[in-house]
């Protein structure tokens, strides 16, 4: 081959390596240089990832002394997990004919009950578990008023310091903390107060304090936070815990 055509030739080798070079080239993308597989995957795995959760936890409970009704000490007792949620509604806190729903099983001796003060108003949750036969309820949580302070199954000393968030109307959340074998129907309160937190849907921390003269020491009841109804005054949301009295 003369030199005037490998001169001719060359171009064409030149634009060949180019094309082979531009194919072997790594997609981009807008994750710093990522194939569009990994930024797929990324916020597929947050989307799937559990919620945190204030709920009781219900499967490792045992004992009746970790349950908000019935009283141990009563001879109240549930066959079955819709009327206990029934029960502890309209006896211990307070609802005036409640909406039960269905009973939702987490596993073989546990789950949540729905009740809704009506068919159109917020659930409380109620959360219950089947102890020596019977099931019982160990407390119950709402979207709107989250506690954290005190922890379910707290031993508390007067004055009780209380934390959260809350919505409702006024931005007023109720309180009322109840001993086990209270009388009366709904149980009367060893003592009451109220919190203020957030309003018109907007979740606000609240924070308060509740004086309460014990019971004595190895003596149980729960803590429950409420809201009412404006129009009616009924019990609208119960979010309950339960509490020891040191």
């Amino acid at each position: 081959m003369t030199p005037i055509a490998r001169h001719r030739n060359t171009p064409l080798v030149l634009l060949a390596a180019l094309l082979l070079g531009a194919l072997a080239l790594p997609a981009c993308s807008d994750d710093g240089g990522k194939s569009a597989t990994s930024t797929t995957r990324r916020p597929t795995t947050t989307a799937t990832a559990a919620p945190p959760t204030t709920a009781t936890p219900t499967t490792a409970v045992e004992s009746t002394a970790e349950a908000v009704w019935p009283w141990a000490s009563s001879s109240t007792r549930y066959p079955d997990p819709v009327a206990a949620a029934r029960g502890f509604a309209t006896d211990l806190v307070g609802f005036t004919d409640p909406v039960v729903g269905e009973y939702r099983a987490g596993d073989s001796r546990s789950g949540e009950v729905d009740v809704r003060a009506k068919a159109t108003s917020a659930p409380t949750t109620v959360l219950v578990r089947q102890i020596d036969g019977s099931w019982w309820v160990l407390g119950s949580t709402t979207a709107d008023i989250q506690v954290t302070q005190p922890a379910a199954g707290a031993t508390i000393t007067s004055p009780l310091t209380m934390a959260g968030t809350s919505t409702a109307f006024e931005a007023t959340v109720n309180v009322h903390l109840v001993a086990d074998g209270a009388a009366g129907t709904p149980a009367t309160p060893l003592a009451s107060t109220f919190v203020m937190g957030g309003s018109m849907g907007d979740l606000l921390p609240f924070a308060g304090s509740l004086e309460f003269a014990s019971p004595g020491a190895g003596t149980s009841g729960s803590l429950v936070f409420l809201t009412f109804s404006s129009e009616d005054g009924r019990v609208l949301i119960a979010t309950t815990h339960r509490v020891h009295f040191a």
